[in-house]
């Protein structure tokens, strides 16, 4: 099948293009410039989606103020109402990391949205005398207001789908705590016998653990609500009429329902990537807890016959091209990887953003793929250790009360009744010959009567400890 084409310019020179793409001239250079990850703009959908938002609240703002035909601007906003419902998303094709501080991206969507408007206007794509993609899509803006302001958007929006994800993996754990409320375990610290716990508030303390997550990422998710439109192309506000800041950040507040507010000083918002080194430490912090948790979950469902054996992981699938019947704890290992890589992006996300240089960053790319890559794959992560592991997860209560029964760790129980020298004697001797406490205590050595025991081991009293003479 032929394919038309038509000829656009820049002043670099002219291109031929294919009639049936949207992008124009510069996105076909930034195909052929930056092919570094092999990963198209259109993979964060939400990502192009704030781009149409901010390019719609251009357009109404400018209108608005009469620096842009009324007509021209109606156009160009239902072409952004066009994009912002995914029907164009297969013509976003720069690559995610990217020269030029994301020029790139910015002109992807300015001439995607051109096209798009000069096709309601009845005209031929590459008609830009009728709407242009700098002179009228591009209108007040530049990439270094128009960029951060779409990624921002694209970061909170993305970060509703992560907070959901993680809270029902919280809530995961929370049944879990309710589920194994009356299993007696041991508590162990440096993996020793400590002391006896229910396994329930273990399980628990998984969920509270993560549950305080959601109110850091609410937190970051406020410091980047904070936007620079009107700054323009370092802060100064060239090119843009007076009153358009104010105008299009409300028009955007309308547009995307999110609380969006004006920055104070454009000047410093255009260079400062503060809120995303902000925001990258909170992905890395709920990284490195749920790395933690899937430690203990490999520890506590270890063996089967040689190691802890407290719980059960469901059996997924062979653990072994050698040996039989052996099933590893899959979902936590590949937990665990995705923390690693999270931590990783943000060593990434630190060093971009050290490295912006006077009136602007021109790293963001970076911070932008790292911080879209670290938030999806967490997002993926809770899905996928609440459905396919916690859920399932069993107690092997019997195996869990015999270990604190036999363990020596339950001597500390005896400090207030026998002192830590008696108490440390026994531990020694249970130690060296294999006896239990019980045996010592009571029945060698008649330190406590049956009565006194049981008084002091009770199911109760050792998850709940209360202070017995």
């Amino acid at each position: 099948m032929q394919t038309t084409t038509r000829l656009e310019h820049d002043f670099l020179g002219e291109r031929t293009i294919p009639n049936e793409v949207y992008y124009g001239i510069q996105t076909l250079r930034a195909l052929e410039n930056f092919r570094i990850t092999g990963i198209p703009l259109k993979s964060e959908p939400l990502f192009v989606q704030a781009l149409a938002y901010v390019k719609k609240a251009a357009a109404m703002a400018n209108r608005d103020l009469g620096v842009l035909d009324s007509a021209i601007a109606e156009c160009i906003i239902k072409a952004c109402e066009r994009v912002a419902s995914g029907e164009l998303d297969d013509q976003f094709l720069t690559d995610m990391i990217q020269g030029g501080a994301g020029t790139s991206v910015n002109m992807n969507a300015n001439e995607v949205l051109a096209n798009a408007a000069l096709e309601l206007m009845g005209k031929q794509k590459g008609q830009y005398e009728f709407c242009h993609p700098n002179n009228h899509v591009n209108c007040s803006q530049s990439t270094n207001d128009a960029y951060p302001t779409a990624f921002r958007i694209a970061l909170s929006n993305k970060l509703v789908g992560y907070s959901q994800a993680l809270g029902e993996l919280a809530d995961a754990f929370a049944a879990k705590g309710q589920e194994f409320r009356n299993v007696l375990k041991m508590g162990r610290t440096q993996l020793q016998d400590a002391v006896p716990m229910s396994m329930g508030d273990e399980f628990k303390a998984f969920a509270t653990n993560l549950r305080e997550e959601l109110l850091r990422i609410e937190d970051s998710r406020r410091l980047i609500s904070e936007i620079n439109m009107g700054a323009t192309a370092i802060g100064t506000g060239v090119n843009a009429p007076p009153g358009y800041a104010e105008l299009v950040t409300k028009h955007l507040r309308d547009v995307t329902g999110l609380d969006l507010s004006l920055a104070g000083d454009l000047i410093e918002a255009t260079y400062d990537t503060g809120a995303y080194v902000q925001l990258s430490g909170v992905l890395k912090r709920t990284a490195v807890k749920l790395s933690k948790i899937c430690n203990d979950l490999r520890l506590l469902s270890s063996g089967p016959r040689t190691g802890l054996f407290e719980i059960n992981l469901p059996p997924l699938q062979p653990g072994s091209s050698i040996m039989p019947g052996k099933v590893n704890p899959v979902v936590p290992e590949v937990v665990n990887q995705t923390a690693f890589y999270v931590i990783g992006a943000d060593l990434t996300v630190t060093m971009a953003a050290e490295a912006g240089q006077l009136q602007l960053n021109v790293m963001e790319p970076v911070i932008s793929f790292a911080l879209f890559t670290s938030i999806s794959y967490l997002t993926n992560a809770c899905h996928t250790l609440r459905e396919k592991c916690v859920v399932g997860i069993t107690a092997n209560a019997h195996h869990a009360e015999n270990m604190v029964r036999n363990s020596i760790g339950i001597v500390t129980q005896l400090n207030p009744v026998l002192g830590y020298e008696t108490s440390a004697e026994i531990a020694k001797e249970a130690l060296k010959t294999g006896k239990t406490v019980y045996d010592i205590a009571v029945t060698d050595r008649q330190l406590l009567t049956q009565a006194k025991w049981d008084e002091i081991f009770t199911f109760e009293n050792l998850i709940r400890p209360g202070f017995i003479q």
